[in-house]
């Protein structure tokens, strides 16, 4: 079963490179942003990341927090987050639990090869911890834009319901 848009986002807690473990739970009343990403300072997942950490301001003023999330273990994590001075947490999913219940581990194809791996993939969360939007097969190439823009019109609707 896939998850959907408009549909409850699965709780977890694991370990953060600030030191805890983070749940999900943490960040109910803000937006959240999760993407997930095959491997800590590889050439996609570093431009992804490094828009992501470049846009963190404007997210900020959005309420929205972003976080990471790979197989690699929060050493890496540190490692990629102090080279590239990442401003948010990464999060470590080593025994995959996370990545299995948001159905981002699984087949992928490269030179010919089938092996299973991380989907690269976002997941948009409202301050209730509903999903708004799903991005897969992610194109990192002005995809943290693309993220911030959706947020923006979703947040500017809210507000305009509110009023």
């Amino acid at each position: 079963m896939t998850l959907k848009e408009k549909t409850k986002a699965p709780i977890f807690s694991i370990p953060s490179t600030d030191k805890n473990n983070y749940s999900l739970k943490d960040s109910l009343g803000k937006y959240i942003v999760i993407y997930f990403y095959p491997k800590d300072d590889t050439p996609g997942c570093t431009i992804e990341t490094n828009d992501f950490n470049k846009l963190l301001p404007k997210f900020k003023k959005l309420n929205c927090e972003i976080f990471g999330i790979s197989k690699d273990s929060v050493n890496s994590h540190n490692k990629f987050r102090d080279k590239f001075k990442i401003k948010f947490n990464l999060l470590a999913d080593e025994d995959l639990k996370v990545l299995k219940k948001y159905k981002v581990w699984g087949k992928k194809k490269f030179m010919g090869k089938e092996f299973m791996g991380i989907l690269r993939t976002t997941f948009l969360i409202d301050k209730k911890g509903k999903i708004i939007k799903i991005w897969k097969n992610v194109r990192v190439k002005d995809h943290a834009n693309e993220v911030l823009k959706t947020l923006h019109n979703f947040s500017f609707l809210s507000i305009k319901k509110v009023v």
